[in-house]
């Protein structure tokens, strides 16, 4: 059923009208931005792409890094009815420029630092429009920090940079503009999928899936209240970053910290001691090597929770970080279909290793080969789900969609067990699972194993081949700080938690593991370093018996 419902408005007007302006909404490095300070600024987007032409239904792509423009833009467009696409800022621009080409924005804004990415995405735009009737895609430069600019109109009708770009700076008029109406099925933003597995698609999110991440998980789970201060290693253009730092805080009025550097131990130390967040969000290869840093242990005194998602949360890694800064961690999993976490653990109520019950507001379920649900109490099978925030599917993929989604349900491509009790375990995605010997092996139990090691810092375990052509399980493994890993040492102790089959056979040490932009490992990239005869990263090999 729809009804009348406007994402910015809910977020931000709501707070205004109930005399709450002069609340913080933002903390970035030394600037404090208010609710009132955040609604003009919002406005003055809504206005420049008014008066650029875009109107419902248009795309606007956002190549912009986490600073206080970012929502006061997103917001902004979802004012006029256009659909925001925030694009991670981690891409090379021939990157952007595939995922312009199949947006067709009519506006591309970006941070200065990304200015080439923009270009590359303009003209991508309109090599893909060619021959439409659609005006030429536009592009605005956010030249300057967030500021509050004195009411008025641009001097000149088109305030460009001299090189065909529009300056953010130049567009100070922040009167309202009219809104077209919305209701919770209007689309209102795009998230391009993280690509752990290849070409990335657009999930289509509405107004309503805003309200209802925030309405589920941020409430049932988090307990989020207008006193919390949210900080997220995530950034703010995927669905993990965008729900912590934006839908979470602003659906109570509470603030968020963000920062336009790229997160470091040392960084995340500093943002931390200065804005002492109350909730603190993380992918758990970040959590490991925070662990691993030199942060002091009292960084996160001001914490009673951290949020893990994007990678399983490994139960050696919860007791490390437990164990250091004395902070519970809330492991669960969302996916850009779902806008944010649909299972997860709960305050005072976790499982180590595991990822937790199912949040109020959605419904799993785990299904066999032939998609029938497996209804026993203690199940494995491939895991679906349904709730407020899914995606209506993907932007022109409808063979995908197909494939992906069905009355309602989406299927995530994980697979998961599920004990007696109702709390769930994730086992691997589909395509990662390792049949070796005959015999399904899950990834994710073995790097489980691995991670206990005191020397090891991440893993990641995927299928290879023998020399035989046989499936056999292979072990990309980093190090610990100060650590030199043994791999006969690492054979040992997997000898002692793991049975014969599910054992690695090979062991590469590698000085990193290749990594979406949230967290996510991605397995296809070491799957393909597999296909010569030794991985470029690789710095050992041995044999695991």
């Amino acid at each position: 059923m729809t009804e009348p419902f406007n994402a910015p408005a809910w977020l931000v007007d709501r707070h205004l009208n109930a005399g709450l302006g002069d609340r913080i909404a933002y903390r970035c490095l030394d600037s404090a931005i208010t609710y009132s300070t955040l609604a003009t600024e919002t406005w003055r987007a809504a206005r420049m792409l008014h008066e650029l032409g875009v109107g419902p239904g248009d795309r606007v792509l956002m190549l912009v890094l986490d600073e206080p423009a970012f929502p006061a833009l997103y917001l902004g467009a979802m004012r006029v009815g256009a659909v925001a696409v925030p694009v991670s800022t981690m891409l090379r621009p021939h990157d952007v420029a595939v995922i312009a080409a199949d947006a067709i924005p009519r506006v591309v804004i970006a941070s200065r630092p990304l200015e080439a990415h923009m270009r590359a995405a303009i003209a991508a735009a309109d090599a893909a429009a060619a021959g439409a009737s659609t005006a030429a895609c536009v592009g605005v430069l956010v030249d300057t920090a967030f500021a509050a600019p004195p009411l008025g109109s641009p001097d000149d009708d088109t305030p460009r940079d001299g090189s065909g770009v529009l300056l953010w700076s130049n567009f100070i008029d922040s009167r309202e503009v009219p809104s077209p109406p919305t209701d919770n099925r209007t689309p209102g933003f795009w998230l391009y999928t993280s690509g752990t597995t290849g070409q990335p698609k657009a999930a289509v999110h509405t107004h309503g899936d805003i309200k209802g991440v925030a309405d589920t998980y941020a409430r049932s789970v988090l307990a989020i209240d207008p006193d919390d201060v949210c900080y997220s290693v995530a950034k703010l253009f995927f669905a993990f970053g965008l729900g912590n730092c934006l839908f979470f805080p602003l659906s109570v009025g509470a603030s968020a910290v963000i920062d336009p550097r790229p997160p470091t131990p040392a960084i995340v130390a500093d943002n931390a001691q200065r804005h002492q967040p109350s909730l603190f969000f993380a992918p758990p290869g970040f959590c490991a090597a925070l662990v691993d840093s030199a942060v002091s242990a009292d960084t996160f005194a001001s914490l009673r929770a951290t949020v893990t998602a994007g990678e399983t949360l490994p139960a050696e890694v919860y007791r490390r970080f437990k164990e250091r800064f004395g902070v519970e961690m809330l492991d669960g999993i969302g996916s850009t279909e779902a806008l944010h976490i649909f299972i997860s653990n709960h305050p005072g109520d976790v499982r180590p290793g595991s990822t937790g019950r199912v949040v109020d507001g959605y419904k799993v379920r785990l299904t066999d080969d032939h998609g029938d649900e497996i209804r026993s109490a203690s199940a494995q099978g491939a895991l679906w789900v349904r709730g407020p925030s899914v995606t209506q599917g993907y932007w022109a993929r409808p063979e995908t969609n197909k494939a992906t989604f069905l009355d309602a349900w989406c299927r995530t491509g994980d697979v998961y067990r599920r004990d007696e009790e109702g709390y769930y375990y994730f086992v691997g995605r589909n395509s990662d699972m390792i049949k070796a010997g005959g015999i399904w092996v899950s990834p994710a139990e073995v790097e489980a194993a691995l991670i206990e090691h005191p020397g090891v810092l991440e893993v990641a375990v995927v299928g290879g081949r023998s020399a035989e052509g046989l499936e056999i399980t292979v072990a990309f493994v980093v190090a610990a700080a100060g650590h030199q890993i043994d791999t006969a040492a690492l054979i040992t102790h997997c000898k002692q938690r793991l049975a014969s089959f599910k054992r690695p056979r090979e062991i590469f040490l590698v000085d990193s593991l290749p990594k979406t932009a949230t967290g996510k490992i991605q397995r296809f990239a070491l799957r393909t370093r597999l296909e010569g005869e030794v991985p470029p990263a690789a710095t050992n090999l041995a044999p695991s018996l």
